[in-house]
Order: C-alpha cells, then structure tokens, then sequence
C-alpha cells in the first residue's frame, strides 16, 4: 500500500498511527469525557472511498472503519474472524470457502439499512474493482483463478473467475497456486464485499468523497469531512461487533505540519488523545519538563520509507535547470549505477532523521533494506540475515542492514563511487554539476529541515562542484501533485523524492519487491516508470528500464514466485532478488514508522496491529483513558504483549 511521508510515523505497541505536527484547536467532547472519544490530527484529505479501488494509505485509513472484510487483525497482529466466521482451505491449498456471519446489516450514512451482508456482495466487489480499474488489484490479479484473464481482456465471462457464493452465506474461492499467505490478503478493500443494488443506485457517484457515497458494514459511519478541515466518525450502533468499538466518535483534525510543537501543546490542554513529541524541537523542553515520566518511545514497523530516482524523468514543472542540456545531464547521471551509489553513501541518514528524533533518536526507525529483517524467517533465522550474506558479492559487501543503525553512509565509499561515475559520465558527453530537483513540502517545517539535512551531507561529501541538491520547496497541494499524488511515471515531476512509503499488504516478501516487477509494478511511477504491459508504455521508459537492469530484476522476481510450496525456498530466491534491488541503487532506503517519541492517553494493548494489510487506521479494539500513559506502564505493556504475540506464533506454529 502506498504510504504518504508524513512528519513521521509511530507505532504505539499494539496500534500504528500515522502522526504528524499540529497547530491549535478548539476543545473538544474528549474534555467531557475523555474515555469515549478520540481527538487527533490528520495531514491529507482522503480523494476516494471507493474501498475497493484505491491503493492509497489517506483513503484505506479512513473507509477502513467503514467496512469490514472476510478477516481482520486483532491487537496482537492475529489474523481473526471478521465477516467470516469460520474457513476452510482444501488439502491442495487452492481452494479456500468462508462461512459468513448472518445478519451483518449494511447500512447508510443516515442509518438506514440496507439489508444484510451476503456471499454475492463479495463477487460484486471484486468485480466492481475490475471495472473501476482498482488500484488494488496487483493484490490478487494472478492469485485468482481466471482473474488475470478477466482484467486483460482475454476473457469477457466473469463467471470464469473464482469467486462464487455457493449460498447466500458461504463464499468460495479457487487459486491458481498454493499460497500459505492468502489470508493475509484479505483485509484489503479489493476483497471487501460491495452491495449490488446500491452500486447500481449510485453509479459513477459510488465512492465519491462523501458520506452518501457508500454503504457501511464496519465499526463507523462517518458524519463529517470538510475538505482540509476534519474528519469525523461516529460508531455504528448497528455494528455487528460493537461490543469491541470503545469510542463513540473520531475527530480529526487538519494540520499542514508549519507548527508541530503544537502538537504537544494541544494535548497538555486535553483537546488531543495522543501527541507526537520532537526531541528534535525547541518545544521538547518543555515535554520533558511536564511529561518525562510519560515519554514513550514506540517500536518500529514494518513500512519503508525511501528516496526514490526518477529514471525517466518527463516533466519539468518545478526545476531549476535552465536548458535542455542540464536535464540530459542529469538524466544519464541517474541512470548511472556507480552515480546513485555515490548519492546514497553521501546521505548522512542519521543527520536527516535526529531533525524529528533529536541526537538522542536519530539512529530509531532507521532501515538500511526494503523489507524489514525480521518480516519473515528462514529455517529458524531472520530473513535479513539470508539478505545480509547475498549482498556480501556486491557494492554493499561492507554495508550492515541491521535496523537502527546508519549503514550505508561512508563518504570515503561515496567520493570513491562517484570518482567512477565521473568518469564514466564524463566519456558520454556530461559536465558538472548534475543537479538534482528535490520537492519539498514549504510548510512542513520537520520535511523541510529534513531536505535540507540530505541537500548539506550530499554537497559536502561529493562536493558542489559534482552534485547539487536543488530544494524545490511547494505548496501542499503542488508538492502532492508533483510526488504522492503522481498515478503515472510521466507525471512524476523530480528527479528525486522521498515523499513517499510502502506498507505491506500480505505476509510474504513479494508484497515489497514486486512493487518494483518491470512488468507490472505497483510503484514503478514512484521511479518515472510505468509498467511494460501497459499499452502505453513508452520506448523512453523501455530504454531506461533496460539502462539499470529492471529487467532482469524481474527475472529473479519470476524465479521466487515460481516457489509455491517451499517457504524457506521461496524467501531465499526473494532475498537474492532484493541484494540485486539495493546494489542498483535506484532506491534508498532510510527509515520505517515507528521509533518515535510520544505521549499518549490512548490505553497499551488496545487497537489492532496489523504487519501487514489494511488495520492500522482502525479505530476498533482502541480504548482512551484519562490519564497519560507512563513510561514504566508502557515498557510492561509492552514486554506482555510481546509475551502474547510469541505464545500464539507458537500456537500456530504447532497447529
């Protein structure tokens, strides 16, 4: 899933919140009654609730709390049963059959109901998601049986594709191939159950950012957005499972990150349940003056957050290169190997994060890898240490991946990498200075001291005789245009962005690495790409994909997913593909959510946790209480729910 680069993000044990900088507000119902109601912050306007559809994190953190899927993940990260209530899976693997809840009532925004919630609505949904050319469908297009032959046309029969209701109450599904990680996928809204005879009422107006726009099944209704205002929840009182919906109403705050000791600030005063707090700050003296005893330091998570090249670039909007001549510079500059390496060994990472985490923070959160080291593990070991030993051949022979630690960053190694491309560069017609154009957000002052960090650890390691890092600083929604909010490679308009994330939609490597699959990637826009199987692909994006060796990437990508029944294989072979992504340097990665400074009222072990898929924007399972959390209540809280999640691994495990 795609994740926007906020001023952070921190996980608070048993529940990730996308946080960021706040200005003032008015108090709220949470003052009244602090226990029944969640204040906060929120830093972009959702654009779509069509769930099934969109891939963007702004949106599935909010219509997640509208609907329920087949299985939802409870706080300790184990995957339960939501609509579903029991499951089956055949002795092949391939065939997978839910038995639902009865009388799960659809509803609208007002609270009339529309019905219950049957086996049909799911076929609908996915459907419907191929029709409104999901964002999503990368998820399940080649799991599926028939569904890859469905979205490209080969076939015109739906009917063809696996998913049938056997009954009003039973849903089935069939399988190209064994994946013991299926379940996993189904907390995403492409498999989200979607009423027919309401889709057809609404039409083209289905998912429209407005209340009307859909109808509900989850723990939430919601009952306000203004566009860069608030967002407003209120609990369904016709939820299934209300029993376990703590919170009465969610209220969310806009906040363009220009004062984000304000933050704090605002929780002092009782208007916010939570607050990120800046080690970083001039504000952060007065946390630990009133608060030391409640500053939590929360866990990393399994997103990442990068720099990303733009290979090919197309638009030159927000530049500041003056002729044609210095855009062909750069452009063969960031197609060079031994060039991007030079930036990345030049990018000092902990410098770039003690902006929010402060000296004492400024290794927390940081990842030297895309996928986390301990996502997986292979024969009794973390998948990063198989990553560790298949990069020992290449560039990063000397480079630690371990997390929370700063391992690529060696300015002799840099100065030496870009002597190379220098040189290389130099017999292909290229004089210095490259510049490099870096959007930056203008008001959010933790970006923008963030950028300018990189800009100095750059210049001065490659000198700026070689390299200039050119700030492009933007307005929040030109900045967006340009960065997150780009759907194709041609509409990216940098040459190097770190305004974007990753978060993982199902429990096995793929989900990071495919993400980058020349063929069909999710996220090769995020690279000035577009995938090769798309019609319109162009030979500029042909040319450059061959140029840093995407292609045969995505040949290692094929041999990994070639392994179905062998889990230890299969992560091997993805672990192998991954050495090949970090040695091209066509990504940096630098830090996950996670591993920030809180205080919080919001009680330990209390939201979901969701490693992967759609959970971590629900407000289910969550419980406020008066008083800040402690930091000695939280390292408890903590050490028990670790306690937990390792018993029920080892349940699993044995079953």
């Amino acid at each position: 899933m795609k994740a926007k680069k906020g001023w952070l993000a921190a996980t608070f044990f048993a529940g990730t919140l996308l946080l960021a900088g706040c200005g003032s507000s008015k108090a709220s119902d949470q003052k009244q009654d602090a226990t029944n109601h969640y204040n906060y912050v929120y830093v972009l306007d959702p654009d779509n609730f069509d769930y099934t559809a969109s891939s963007k994190q702004n949106n599935s953190d909010v219509v997640s709390n509208f609907e329920d899927g087949l299985l939802e993940r409870d706080p300790y990260g184990k995957l339960t049963g939501d609509l579903a209530k029991s499951w089956s899976v055949s002795k092949d693997g391939k065939t997978y059959t839910y038995h639902l809840r009865k009388g799960v009532k659809w509803v609208d925004s007002e609270g009339n109901q529309h019905g219950t919630v049957k086996a049909q609505n799911f076929v609908t949904g996915l459907k419907h998601a191929v029709a409104a050319k999901s964002e999503q469908l990368y998820v399940v297009q080649n799991s599926i049986k028939g569904l890859n032959a469905y979205v490209t046309g080969k076939s015109k029969d739906f009917s063809t594709v696996g998913v049938k209701a056997l009954n009003d109450d039973t849903v089935q599904y069939k399988l190209n191939k064994p994946e013991t990680y299926w379940n996993s996928k189904l907390t995403y809204g492409v498999m989200y159950p979607v009423n027919a005879q309401f889709l057809k009422q609404k039409g083209s107006d289905f998912g429209k950012v407005s209340a009307d726009s859909i109808l509900y099944n989850g723990p939430y209704v919601l009952a306000n957005f203004t566009s860069k205002s608030v967002l407003k929840y209120k609990a369904n009182p016709n939820y299934w499972d209300k029993s376990h919906v703590y919170l009465k109403t969610i209220t969310l705050t806009y906040d363009d990150g220009s004062n984000p000791d304000g933050l704090y600030k605002s929780f002092e005063k009782g208007n916010y349940s939570f607050a990120r707090v800046y080690p970083g700050s001039a504000g952060y003296k007065t946390v630990l003056k009133q608060n030391k005893k409640n500053i939590i330091w929360t866990s990393q998570d399994s997103s990442i957050f990068n720099f990303t090249f733009n290979l090919n670039r197309q638009s030159y909007n927000y530049t500041s290169k003056k002729t044609e001549q210095q855009k062909l510079d750069t452009r063969k500059a960031i197609l060079n190997q031994n060039f991007r390496l030079a930036i990345q060994f030049a990018f000092n990472k902990a410098d770039y994060n003690a902006q929010v985490n402060g000296k004492v923070g400024a290794d927390k959160g940081l990842r030297n890898e895309i996928t986390p080291p301990s996502f997986v593990s292979i024969n009794g070991k973390d998948y990063g240490t198989q990553l560790q030993a298949d990069v020992a051949n290449t560039d990063f022979s000397d480079i630690k991946l371990a997390d929370g630690q700063d391992g690529t960053y060696q300015p002799a190694k840099a100065k030496k990498y870009l002597a190379k491309a220098l040189a290389e560069l130099k017999s292909q017609g290229v004089s210095g200075p490259i510049h490099l154009d870096l959007p930056v957000d203008e008001k959010a002052s933790l970006n923008l001291n963030q950028a300018k960090s990189f800009k100095k650890s750059v210049e001065t390691t490659l000198g700026k005789q070689n390299v200039v890092i050119d700030l492009q600083l933007l307005s929040d929604d030109k900045f967006n245009a340009a960065t997150f909010n780009a759907t194709t490679g041609k509409t990216d308009d940098f040459d190097l962005s770190n305004a974007s994330g990753w978060t993982p939609d199902y429990d096995d490597p793929s989900t990071y690495l495919e993400i980058y699959n020349p063929t069909s990637g999710a996220e090769l826009f995020t690279l000035g790409l577009d995938p090769t199987a798309k019609a319109d692909s162009s030979a500029s994006n042909a040319a450059a994909i061959k140029a840093v060796g995407l292609d045969e990437y995505g040949k290692l990508l094929d041999k990994a997913e070639a392994i179905n029944t062998d889990p230890a294989a299969r992560y091997k072979a993805f672990a192998k593909a991954e050495a090949w992504l970090l040695n091209s340097g066509i990504t940096i990665p630098v830090n996950s959510g996670g591993a920030g400074a809180i205080v919080s009222r919001v009680a330990p072990l209390s939201g979901p946790y969701a490693p992967s898929g759609i959970g971590d924007g629900r407000y289910k399972f969550l419980k406020v209480q008066k008083k800040p959390v402690t930091t000695a209540e939280a390292k408890k809280a903590k050490a028990e729910w670790l306690a937990k999640r390792k018993q029920i691994a080892q349940e699993a495990a044995t079953n």
